[in-house]
């Protein structure tokens, strides 16, 4: 039997994914593998029982005649099912393709059109019955639903789950020899811009992922993951290959029950986008907030010996991304701050930042965000209160980690180093020319787990992927001299003011959020004379401050859109706003946000103006409010 320190399986020489199962069960064949609490019944699977159930879905397929590379559809959502369903797909020898089954129906039909799939599997009879009337017109030859319910429809074959299962029981499988260079998958991307592309990741790509990211955490067998983020995306789907690959249990959540099972569950690892790690120091920020007398003065007397503590240890390190050389006077001064305040640090750990971890579990080892740029506040907060926090960084594009800070190397304010079999360069984004360390530009990535291009689009794999393999992320940054890449926006997302000044909205609106009033913004202003911004206050924090200040005002449903141009809450915006765009570093003049406006609907996945992955669809939001924004402009 395996001890807990063992690695469990050299996956050196594996060629496709679904090779993991079968090496891994004889290991972990007990342990759970995946678990959904709120499945009814409570549903738990073992290494053993999945690695069965895998081979079961697959030899159901191929009881309906699915050959090596057809495309299948999947549009379901996380749960164990899912995962049996994805792997058995590949297991089969097939090609899956994938996306949320919350997604719209025209996006969804596109998908299942462009892709040249001629079977579906669906997550129940809701999710077939939006698309249902347009099957017809489709090559579908049959569908399988992860519920267990019954459906007909005149022309094609429905099975449930169960019952793809027995089918699959009553024969073996037929095995189907796969290469890494195999097409394993094609994920479509978010659709921020355009019509989503399908990128097409190979088994190789996704190995990669469970080969390397072991260079960055080193999770045990039996150690438990939170799981929030959709299966289908390739973030949280590298993620749980390389963590199932590792015997870990993942256990499956949603934003109704997080916090509490965060608490709860006690998980050791999770994967998370900012938004998410935001959430939870708004809460922790709101239990600390309510303290009052002695107890808030106590509570803010360490954090703030804690922050400066954290930011003179990061200059003794040299993990100080504003200050990689300091002088000897700066490091000497640095280290001497930092055995003055580490008894104090250590005491509010004791009394404060303890009673935090423990409302996360207390067994964290660490959480990883990605997906998006994390703000600097909460990045030093997760540092202060003692909760190991990594940034990666990738793309679907990328399967899709390329760089990762490290427990040991974790450079605050960077996406961190590359990970094993990764180059990086940073080109000038016009003539893509090769810049030097330090010298900010076009992010390019070559490397063994870059797609093999987008299905069908010969043209646009030829502009994101040159002859020499090195594919253009569309990032901005730079390289550290330590190797670390610093993210510094978006290429297509930089603002041009009409007075040719650039700006890069992202580290303006991670700013601004700061703000304990503003729970959403966006910033714009091309072609302006300065920058505007659409703001989501944060009602509750609001309400608080107008009783508090005795204005009388009225936040009811029907109010608020009036309540909001009061002339008092326009000028506390206005204030919080200039604090926080003046208190960033680097702040120059143009970065002033010179016009806002106060909107009551947020950016959600359910409106259409947040990808997946919990990123604003700028030219949604913008078309949504196109009026209104030219409106901001002409009175600024």
């Amino acid at each position: 039997m395996f001890k807990p320190t063992d690695t469990i399986v050299d996956y050196s020489t594996a060629r496709s994914i679904p090779e993991i199962w079968s090496q891994v069960a004889p290991y972990c064949g007990k342990l759970v593998a995946l678990d959904d609490p709120h499945q009814q019944p409570h549903l738990k699977v073992t290494y053993q029982e999945l690695n069965e159930k895998i081979i079961q879905f697959a030899t159901g397929l191929q009881t309906q005649g699915i050959k090596p590379d057809t495309k299948i559809a999947l549009f379901a959502d996380n749960s164990p099912r899912w995962f049996i369903a994805d792997q058995g797909i590949m297991k089969a020898g097939a090609i899956n393709v994938v996306r949320s089954s919350q997604a719209d129906v025209t996006e969804l039909i596109y998908i299942l059109t462009d892709s040249d799939s001629t079977a579906l599997v669906v997550e129940d009879q809701k999710t077939l019955e939006k698309l249902q009337s347009q099957l017809s017109e489709l090559p579908i030859e049959f569908v399988i639903l992860l519920s267990d319910e019954t459906v007909e429809i005149a022309g094609i074959k429905v099975f449930n789950f169960s019952q793809i299962i027995e089918l699959g029981t009553e024969q073996e499988l037929s095995f189907v020899p796969r290469e890494i260079n195999d097409l394993a998958t094609l994920i479509y991307t978010s659709g921020t811009t355009g019509k989503p592309k399908g990128a097409m990741l190979s088994h190789g790509n996704f190995l990669h992922q469970v080969r390397t990211l072991g260079d960055v955490i080193q999770p045990q067998a039996g150690d438990r993951v939170l799981s929030i983020l959709p299966s289908w995306h390739a973030y949280e789907r590298a993620a749980e290959y390389f963590l199932l690959a590792r015997g870990c249990q993942i256990t499956y959540t949603n934003l109704r029950a997080f916090k509490k099972d965060l608490k709860e569950q006690k998980p050791n690892y999770m994967v998370g986008v900012p938004r998410l790690w935001e959430s939870v120091y708004d809460g922790i920020q709101k239990t600390l907030n309510q303290q009052t007398g002695t107890k808030k003065k106590l509570v803010n007397f360490f954090l703030n010996i804690s922050d400066r503590y954290i930011k003179a240890k990061r200059i003794n390190e040299r993990l100080c991304l504003e200050n990689f050389n300091p002088s000897v006077t700066e490091k000497l001064t640095a280290s001497v701050q930092q055995s003055l305040l580490e008894p104090l640090h250590n005491l509010g750990d004791k009394v404060v930042y303890n009673t935090v971890r423990e409302a996360t579990g207390g067994n964290l080892k660490a959480v990883i965000s990605g997906g998006g740029s994390l703000a600097k506040y909460i990045d030093d907060f997760y540092e202060v209160v003692g909760i190991p926090l990594l940034v990666g960084y990738g793309l679907t594009e990328t399967s899709p980690v390329t760089h990762a800070r490290r427990l040991y190397h974790n450079l605050r304010g960077s996406a961190g180093q590359a990970i094993p079999e990764t180059e990086t360069k940073i080109v000038d984004p016009e003539t893509k020319a090769s810049l030097n360390d330090g010298e900010k530009g076009l992010v390019m990535i070559r490397g063994t787990q870059v797609m093999q291009g987008y299905y069908k689009q010969p043209e646009a794999t030829a502009k994101a992927i040159d002859q020499e393999g090195w594919f253009n992320t569309g990032d901005l940054g730079w390289i550290t001299p330590t190797g670390d890449l610093v993210l510094t926006g978006r290429a297509k997302d930089t603002i041009v003011l009409s007075n040719g000044e650039n700006i890069e909205p992202q580290p303006l609106e991670d700013a601004c959020l700061r703000s304990v009033y503003i729970d959403q913004i966006i910033v714009l202003g091309q072609d302006q004379r300065c920058l505007g911004a659409l703001i989501v206050p944060n009602v509750e924090a609001l309400q608080q401050w107008s009783e508090d200040n005795n204005l009388n005002l009225d936040f009811s449903e029907e109010k608020l859109p009036e309540t909001l141009t009061n002339s008092e809450i326009q000028k506390l915006f206005r204030e919080e706003l200039n604090r926080e765009v003046k208190n960033r570093p680097g702040y120059r003049p143009d970065d002033r946000i010179g016009v806002f406006k106060l909107i009551v609907e947020g950016f959600s996945i359910d409106n259409g103006m947040m990808t997946q992955t919990l990123k604003v669809k700028r030219p949604v939001v913008c078309e949504r409010y196109q009026d209104m924004i030219d409106g901001m402009f002409a009175k600024g």
